[in-house]
């Protein structure tokens, strides 16, 4: 992969907001009431994982450091 800077720092900026986004649904699962909603914040929460993940590689086949 031979990405430019700009598409790295592009990476390493959606890593920031998935973590923050993952903080939040975690966050908000134990506050919440509503099963279905619940529900909800708990599978976005495992997407979001994922997603961090997929994010993680990409930046370490780059070579960069997470």
């Amino acid at each position: 992969m031979n990405n430019g800077i700009h598409e790295t720092l592009e990476l390493h900026e959606l890593l920031m907001f998935k973590n923050l986004c993952l903080t939040k649904s975690s966050t908000m699962t134990g506050m919440v009431q509503d099963q279905e909603l619940r529900d909800i914040l708990e599978r976005d929460a495992s997407q979001t994982k994922h997603q961090i993940e997929h994010l993680q590689g990409l930046l370490s086949m780059r070579g960069e450091t997470v």
